[in-house]
């Protein structure tokens, strides 16, 4: 949404849902409420939501979203829900205004939150994080209740992604959720909607004859957060809603008329046969074989200004800077700049018109939802990729993904489905699964022990396939004490006690085809405990990743990781003078197909040599295999908690 016109939408809001205006929507508070020391549906819960509800209108020209929420503490542990937290996404304008809360006691005494927001960055588990606008409700003790209230005015396309959440990491009593859905007599837009998961009892979402979709629901179960799920929309009771002006319930029939609107959207844009000619021979040598001429086409196009990428500018920057938009591949091409889709598109020209078979391909991101043919909405498409046939391989390629290796995509974009163009229905496929040796960390110390148990050396750690990417993608926008701060702290998180980490090189961010490799002072105190006169040296030194993995004996979510990958650990400790090992553990190797872990620790006289390597090639595992996953970790942790005995030669003699 532009600045000014943003601007003025959030005064509107900010006027129509005043404090009054907003406090004659919902329930009054039942005394009974106040008093209540239990609920006998969520046998002890530390606080439940007693309402909850949500107004969602899409027919504004920019859509928003009205959540009111109604807690009872029942628990001292409950208290920590006055700390609350409005999650949000900091790449969109997503804006959150009109922030209301209170606190109301016992005896129906209320203090007013009068304090400002302000935002942070959360981890709510492992690989899971978040942007949230925080804030503390006054004076809560157990027995209160809370309320609080706000407005999300959501960014430009927002309409193509409307849905309501019913679950809630607390129980739900009631709540009410509606919607005021866009239409257009002129367009023939029309929206439906469909349900996944919804609570037993919930009669489906209704539309009243104002034209409003309503749902009501009671007693929706607490929603649990596990490391390593799937994503959390996917696993909680959601309402999905789909704005299309295409009746068609077939769903043959309506994929295959989406393949020919796709299609003549790519023709569009990328048919400029004789400009693509032109530019491939100035990026290509006639002597290039196939490969090297795919990835030289690939790299020219990754190189150009990605504006998908770029932070957003005001309407004054934007008149400065006097950029054209792109009708075609052909003005992309001379503009040198392009959002990432008119970048995929131009790859897309430039390889056909180089002579290989390729097709786009459009699919749904993994990183929300999974996706599902069977609801019938394009809209979820909303990544694209290219395929190329080379020497009988089909390879996808999405340079408009930036820092994206070449053979690589982006995690969310692996082994997802999508649907291949080429106006004749077009056909489903899976994108690739890149294996685990495609994205590593490699950690490689030289170190040094001291009598007294510490650790000091070099630290050289390298970064490749789509671990890089992260690193790079995430670092985009931030400068350079960010970007150290980063990689010291991926370290620090790395090692099982405190560690003293300096970055002591310039890591190279922009080059997707090359490991992001990062150089480091590193020391660690008394990593090595004392035994009487001896010393007892663990080996799992970058190990904490691993220490509480799938520790609790239950699990309720499907275990679900975001890429294969592989950490390979390979240290050289050399020992202080006249020391040398008295016991090694034995080497382990620990196969379990899709997991492989391997420890050794070799005497080599003066020093030790300690490789450990971990691979993880599975993304998706149901929750019957988790207790086998479960005891292989354990057995992870056991190898690494090993250690050397270590004695002074002086010992020895005395011995």
């Amino acid at each position: 949404m532009k600045p000014l016109r943003l601007l003025w939408f959030t005064l509107g809001v900010l006027c129509l849902f005043s404090p009054v205006a907003r406090a004659e929507d919902h329930p009054a508070i039942n005394p009974e409420d106040l008093k209540m020391t239990a609920d006998p549906v969520a046998p002890g819960a530390s606080a439940i939501i007693l309402y909850r509800q949500v107004d969602r209108d899409d027919r504004q020209d920019a859509t928003h979203e009205m959540n009111f929420v109604r807690i009872k503490i029942l628990k001292e542990e409950g208290r920590k829900y006055a700390d609350v937290e409005i999650p949000y996404d900091k790449g969109s304008s997503t804006n959150i205004v009109n922030i209301q809360a209170r606190t109301i006691h016992r005896d129906g005494s209320v203090s007013e939150f009068t304090s400002k927001p302000f935002d942070k960055s959360v981890v709510k588990a492992r690989s899971l994080r978040y942007m949230a606008k925080t804030f503390t409700l006054p004076d809560v003790q157990v027995g209160s209740v809370i309320e609080y209230s706000y407005t999300l005015i959501l960014p430009d396309g927002a309409l193509y992604d409307s849905h309501w959440i019913l679950s809630d990491e607390l129980f739900t009593r009631d709540a009410k959720f509606s919607l005021k859905p866009y239409s257009s007599p002129y367009s023939g837009v029309r929206v439906r909607w469909s349900w996944h998961r919804l609570p037993p009892g919930t009669a489906e979402p209704q539309a009243g004859k104002d034209n409003v979709i309503r749902l009501e629901a009671q007693n929706i179960p607490a929603f649990q957060t596990e490391d390593y799920m799937p994503p959390e929309n996917e696993l909680k009771s959601r309402v999905d809603f789909t704005y299309t002006s295409d009746p068609e319930m077939d769903s043959a029939k309506y994929w295959k008329n989406r393949d020919k609107e796709f299609n003549g959207a790519v023709e569009s844009f990328a048919g400029k046969r004789k400009a693509m000619e032109s530019a491939v021979a100035e990026i290509v040598s006639p002597n290039d074989g196939p490969e090297v001429k795919l990835q030289k086409i690939y790299e020219r196009v990754q190189k150009m200004r990605n504006l998908s990428y770029e932070q957003s500018k005001t309407l004054q920057e934007e008149k400065r800077e006097k950029q054209k938009d792109n009708s075609n591949v052909e003005d992309v091409w001379k503009h040198g700049y392009g959002y990432g889709r008119e970048l995929n598109w131009l790859f897309f020209a430039l390889v056909k018109a180089a002579g290989f078979d390729a097709h786009v391909v459009f699919a749904s991101d993994r990183s929300r939802y999974f996706f599902d043919p069977a609801y019938l909405d394009a809209q979820k498409l909303n990544t694209d990729l290219v395929i190329v046939k080379l020497n009988d391989a089909d390879i996808f390629c999405d340079p408009g993904a930036e820092f994206t290796p070449f053979g690589l995509l982006m995690w969310s974009e692996t082994a997802i489905q999508g649907l291949q163009v080429d106006n004749e229905g077009g056909a489903w496929l899976k994108t690739m699964t890149p294996k685990s040796s495609a994205s590593r960390t490699i950690n490689k110390a030289e170190l040094t022990l001291s009598d007294t148990g510490d650790l000091e050396g070099k630290l050289s750690v390298t970064f490749t396939g789509l671990k890089a990417m992260e690193l790079r993608t995430d670092e985009r926008n931030e400068d350079e004490a960010d970007r150290k701060k980063t990689l010291e702290d991926a370290v620090k998180a790395d090692v099982p006690t405190s560690s003293e980490v300096e970055l002591t090189n310039k890591p190279d961010w922009t080059n997707s085809s090359t490991p992001l490799v990062a150089e480091f002072k590193f020391k660690v105190e008394q990593w090595a405990s004392p035994a009487g006169r001896k010393l007892m040296l663990p080996l799992g030194l970058f190990s904490a990743g691993e220490r509480k993995l799938f520790e609790h004996q239950e699990r309720i979510h499907p275990i679900y990781f975001h890429y294969p990958s592989e950490q390979d650990d390979d240290i050289v400790v050399t020992l202080p003078t006249g020391w040398h090992a008295v016991s090694l553990p034995k080497e382990v190797s620990l196969d379990q197909q899709v997991i492989v872990y391997s420890m050794k620790a070799e005497d080599n006289k003066s020093s030790l040599r300690i490789r450990r390597s971990l691979s993880i090639d599975v993304l998706y595992m149901l929750q019957k295999y988790y207790p086998a996953l479960r005891n292989f970790f354990q057995n992870v942790r056991t190898t690494d908690e090993e250690q050397v005995l270590l004695q002074p030669a002086s010992t020895t003699a005395s011995n």
